[in-house]
């Protein structure tokens, strides 16, 4: 590529340099890449892409578990409500010294671990809606898969558990 520098033509510029005109000349050169098709990065690359595919495929696992759970999340007001309105049952999947410490007012405490021993004693709540919780939510979600298995089919999980009813400042009962 060849043009012209700063001044060339400008009459003052050329007085400045004694009446001469000044001409620059520039020249640039770029190498051409070499010839690289998408395939061969692809097989060369094969262990990024499947890292990529694996860790995407990890962030997008808990969004479609959660689309084909039986389960609904609900937060402190809609819990409250469901409690009002329709009489929710509170249960807190925690272990006893958790539940000791301290719980939703009215909890029923049936530890994860105990679920299946005692499904006869749930079997009374399968005409209410049943709201889980734990500390923070992930125990519950796997409460509300046990539950469905026994017939309990308006189940929901407490967003965030005990600790997002706590931070909120809702009652808690020791």
């Amino acid at each position: 590529m060849v043009g012209t520098g700063f001044g060339a033509g400008d009459p003052a510029f050329a007085s400045q340099r004694g009446g001469a005109e000044c001409r620059l000349r520039y020249h640039f050169t770029f190498p051409s890449p070499p010839a690289v098709t998408s395939m061969s990065f692809i097989q060369e690359n094969w262990m990024l892409f499947l890292v990529l595919f694996l860790s995407g495929g990890m962030l997008l696992w808990p969004l479609v578990q959660r689309r084909m759970s039986p389960m609904k999340d609900v937060g402190n007001l809609g819990a409250t409500q469901l409690v009002n309105t329709k009489n929710a049952v509170l249960l807190d999947v925690r272990e006893p010294a958790e539940y000791g410490a301290g719980r939703l007012p009215r909890a029923i405490n049936v530890p994860l671990s105990q679920l299946a021993s005692r499904a006869q004693e749930l079997g009374k709540l399968a005409g209410r809606p049943v709201i889980v919780y734990c500390e923070r939510g992930g125990r519950s979600r796997n409460a509300g898969a046990a539950l469905a298995k026994q017939g309990i089919t308006d189940v929901y999980n407490l967003a965030g558990g005990f600790r997002a009813w706590k931070d909120a400042g809702l009652p808690v009962e020791r």
